[in-house]
């Protein structure tokens, strides 16, 4: 269990870091790169995790040299994701370390998932009321690697960047944390990573 102590705030990815959806997600993104055309690398969108879908249909149209729709195969995989109908299940990890720190520190979710998606998923899994906050990817105009989500999730708890930590399971979201200036603690395949990634200060 991490000391967060030094800590007014969490904000916790949901995607792999508090909600084992990774698999599922996966499962939607190799049927629709089937449907469209896209050759299928797992590692590759395993590592875009926690970017917005319709980015990432963007990026897979200009690797394959492709034209495809955004919005529509942004929507494919949505209803690929849906018709699965899997029970999300909570990390234990990172819910231990929400349940150590209710009512210490204020605690938001930052997340690449739609709102939509990311209400429903918290929802099932009794997560939504134990947070105060949920930043998703419809919710800024920049998506991560960018710190806007983990920005404004700070924002909404009235708490500065530096005063909040981040957990998070994939590259892209570690880098989101640092351009928040925000300290990251990893969680790779279910299991938290210590030592803290410190946060870039001025003058390093």
């Amino acid at each position: 269990m991490p000391d967060l102590s030094r800590y007014k705030g969490i904000v916790f990815d949901m995607d792999g870091t508090l909600i084992d959806s990774m698999g599922s997600h996966s499962t939607a993104w190799q049927q629709t790169c089937q449907q469209y055309g896209y050759p299928y690398d797992g590692d590759y969108i395993h590592n875009l995790g926690g970017v917005p879908t319709r980015e990432i249909v963007k990026l897979l149209n200009e690797k394959y040299g492709r034209n495809h729709d955004l919005d529509e195969v942004t929507e494919t995989k949505r209803q690929a994701f849906l018709d699965l109908n899997d029970s999300p299940s909570v990390i234990d990890e990172t819910f231990q370390v929400m349940q150590r720190y209710k009512g210490i520190l204020k605690m938001g979710v930052g997340t690449g998932s739609e709102r939509s998606n990311a209400i429903s998923m918290l929802t099932e899994t009794g997560l939504l009321d134990r947070v105060e906050t949920v930043v998703t990817a419809t919710d800024v105009t920049y998506g991560k690697p960018h710190g806007e989500t983990f920005l404004t999730v700070a924002k909404n708890m009235g708490l500065k960047p530096e005063e909040c930590v981040v957990f998070e399971d994939t590259e892209i979201g570690r880098q989101a944390a640092q351009n928040a200036g925000m300290d990251c603690i990893m969680v790779v395949y279910g299991k938290i990573v210590l030592p803290v990634e410190r946060r870039e200060q001025i003058g390093d």
